[in-house]
């Protein structure tokens, strides 16, 4: 499939992806947009600058994202992973913690 990252085309394949992300550790997701590849969750910029080898600052998460989910990869978006409604403070402080909220 050919898609356009950072002003540069691209023939991208479901195959091509999978073997430029096999043996590459995912990076820690922190909230943005990101992308299951095979059993793994990357971040898009992680897969984005693996796949077509250029800085992250060069193209955009939307970019990565749009060429991801049109060769059938399953793509999160920030606003996916957004609480429906803002935790307390103590909500907030137990839930880093690792425990439930007191009540």
């Amino acid at each position: 499939m050919r898609c356009i990252i950072a002003r540069f085309p691209f023939d991208l394949t479901k195959e091509g992806v999978l073997a430029a992300m096999k043996g590459i550790k995912p990076e820690p997701l922190t909230g943005g947009d990101s992308v299951v590849i095979g059993r793994r969750q990357y971040p898009v910029k992680q897969v984005g600058a693996v796949v077509t080898r250029q800085d992250r600052r060069d193209f955009t998460a939307g970019e990565v994202t749009r060429a991801m989910a049109r060769l059938g990869f399953t793509c999160h978006t920030a606003a996916d992973a957004a609480p429906a409604e803002p935790l307390s403070p103590l909500e907030a402080a137990s839930a880093m913690l690792g425990h439930p909220a007191p009540e």
